[in-house]
Order: structure tokens, then sequence, then C-alpha cells
């Protein structure tokens, strides 16, 4: 009787229940999150959080050579101090905009598309102050991966009035999606803009993330917390 019960209870729990479904299953990206609970900011969280990256290299795919991941990325605070020691004369903590974004390698497309962001950035009055070419390493990345590789600049934002730095990073919100409405290239992509965080991601491995942007691996370059994800696309 016993054995009868217990398969009676699989048989229903594999039956949709009020709202669960069992054919709604499936496997899931991984994700993972560094926090400082004091807000204090160092390298070596961002060295945890991508040791938890590097960690969930099984919960997401990669092309049968081992070296074309899915997709995996980090998003962390702006590192203020590693940007002054790149030269680049921002502003305080808070009143300016950076990130990265994804470009065309053709040049006449690109500065295109310089054009239309530098646009729609002076429409809030703001100035694309500096634009930054972000150090890869694409030797790491499989034959898929490398085939697809965009040229990776940093945009600094900067300008923002007094008034306007308590809104500046909902500016930023409206000004990116301005951008991203008009320019209809394929190899166009907003990584993030924002006054507080950052991202760094792109068609890589768990692995990887660390290898290809050297930025993560500066000693100046912290943060108070760090999210990760590896990417599983059957979601």
């Amino acid at each position: 009787m016993t054995k009868q019960r217990e398969q009676m209870k699989v048989k229903r729990t594999s039956k949709q229940v009020g709202l669960y479904n069992p054919e709604n299953e499936h496997d899931a990206c991984g994700v993972g999150m560094v926090v400082n609970i004091r807000g204090n900011k160092s390298h070596e969280l961002v060295d945890s959080a991508l040791k938890v990256l590097e960690n969930m290299r099984h919960r997401g795919a990669e092309g049968a050579d081992g070296k074309t991941g899915d997709g995996a990325g980090i998003m962390l605070q702006i590192p203020h101090e590693f940007i002054l020691l790149q030269g680049i004369p921002v502003p305080e903590k808070g009143h300016y905009g950076t990130g990265l974004v994804f470009l065309p390698k053709d040049a006449a497309r690109q500065q295109e598309i310089l054009s239309i962001m530098i646009e729609e950035i002076e429409r809030e009055g703001l100035n694309l102050m500096h634009l930054r070419n972000v150090p890869t390493n694409p030797d790491c990345l499989g034959e898929s991966a490398r085939s697809v590789e965009p040229d990776i600049k940093q945009v600094f934002v900067t300008g923002v009035s007094d008034d306007k730095d308590p809104i500046l990073e909902r500016i930023l919100y409206r000004t990116r999606k301005r951008i991203e409405k008009r320019v209809v290239d394929p190899d166009f992509y907003v990584v993030s803009l924002s006054s507080k965080s950052i991202i760094y991601k792109g068609m890589l491995s768990s692995m990887q993330v660390r290898a290809y942007f050297p930025d993560l691996s500066n000693n100046y370059f912290t943060s108070g917390l760090a999210l990760v994800h590896s990417r599983f696309s059957t979601n």
C-alpha cells in the first residue's frame, strides 16, 4: 500500500496544479551575486564574483570546441578610481554616465552610429566627453564568437547641471532608448549606460569573461557589489 501511495503522489505532481505546469520545467541560466554589506569597494570582491561565475560553467551552454560561449557577463559599480587612472578626467562620482557599446568594425558605419549618439546625448544638454577603446583578448575566443566580435568602446557622458543630478539615471536611460530606436545596424548594441553601474559581457563562456576583459583583472578596478550571469539559451 505504501508503494502504491507513493506512485499516486508522483503521478499527481506530474500534472498541472494551479499555476504550476510541469511542461514549463527547463534548465535555467546561472546567476550569482557578491555584496559587501558595509558598502566597501575592493578588487577582491570583483575577483570573488568572477570565481562565482567560473564555478557556474555547468549552467551555461558552450559550442563543441569548448571555446564558444553562449553568453556571460558581470555587472559592477562604476570603478571611479580606475577610470581616473586611465587618464580620463571625469567629474565627481555620480555626476557622469558611462557604459560599454558594441559597434561594427567598419569605420564608416561606426561613424554614422556615433553621430546619432552625439545628437541624442546633446539633445539632453549633455556631452559625449570621451570614447575609450576597451582592451580585449580575442585569442581566448572560439571561432564562432571571433567571427562576430564587435568593436567595443566605453562612452563617457558629462555636462549634467546641478538641478538635473537627481534625475541623471533617468536621463541616461531615456537617451539610451532614443539611440537604440534610431540605430538600425545589427552590429550595434548598448551594453549599459548609467551613472551607477557598468556591465562587461559578450558571447563568452563563464570561464572567458576574466580573460577577455583585462580591465577586470586590474587591482584598481573595485566594486562593492557584483552580479554575474551565465546564459543558457534554451530558456
